[in-house]
């Protein structure tokens, strides 16, 4: 898991909650399966911004995964705003998918 940023004490703390956030058709989070590429911060603005993906481009879930990493970030970050960017570039594959992640999928 590659996950850039531009303040690595805050991503720690946005990927405490972001754990939490389940694609609801694999039954694993967001950040092991490799959905969250970055989040940035944007002090002056208090506007942070999440860059991800969803396994495909047409997901059926997909709005409602945006829904909970949007609520996710606002309960991490309840003074700013939140912004969640969708992008297919790169485009997923399984090869994204964290070691606990494929652990988890093995069972």
């Amino acid at each position: 898991m590659n996950i850039k940023t531009n303040n690595e004490s805050k991503k720690t703390i946005a990927l405490e909650g972001l754990y939490h956030v389940m694609d609801p058709e694999i039954d694993l989070n967001i950040v092991d399966l490799g959905l969250v590429y970055q989040i940035d911060f944007n002090e002056k603005e208090k506007e942070n911004v999440v860059t991800m993906t969803l396994t495909t481009r047409f997901c059926p879930m997909g709005e409602s995964i945006v829904d909970a990493t949007t609520q996710s970030m606002q309960q991490s970050f309840p003074n700013d705003k939140i912004r969640v960017n969708l992008t297919f570039n790169p485009p997923w594959d399984v090869s994204m998918i964290s070691e606990e992640g494929n652990k988890f999928l093995s069972l």
